[in-house]
């Protein structure tokens, strides 16, 4: 099991497959038997850190509102050039 910067890494790689305007939630970024493989705590520690990543990193993916159980959704919004992000702040020593 990859560890948890291995996992925010895979979510942020796998944000660049979305279209233009696709409302997304992490575990959507990946299938369903590898999101169930993950802890609880870690689905939370990730979720965090992958919100984190999304209010401290200018790029593409905008925070928006939570569902009803509570789990934060995300709106992709390629008018910004995937290219303003620093590949520097997209490392495996993000957290």
């Amino acid at each position: 099991m990859p560890d948890i910067n291995e996992l925010l890494n895979i979510a942020i790689k796998e944000t660049e497959n979305l279209s233009q305007g696709e409302v997304f939630l992490v575990r959507d970024l990946f299938k369903g038997y590898e999101w169930n493989r993950i802890s609880r705590s870690e689905r939370l520690l990730l979720g965090t850190l992958f919100l984190n990543y999304v209010n401290t990193v200018r790029g593409n993916i905008q925070a928006i509102e939570k569902t009803s159980s509570g789990q934060q959704k995300y709106i992709m919004n390629k008018d910004h050039n995937y290219e303003d992000r620093p590949e520097s702040k997209v490392k495996e020593t993000y957290v």
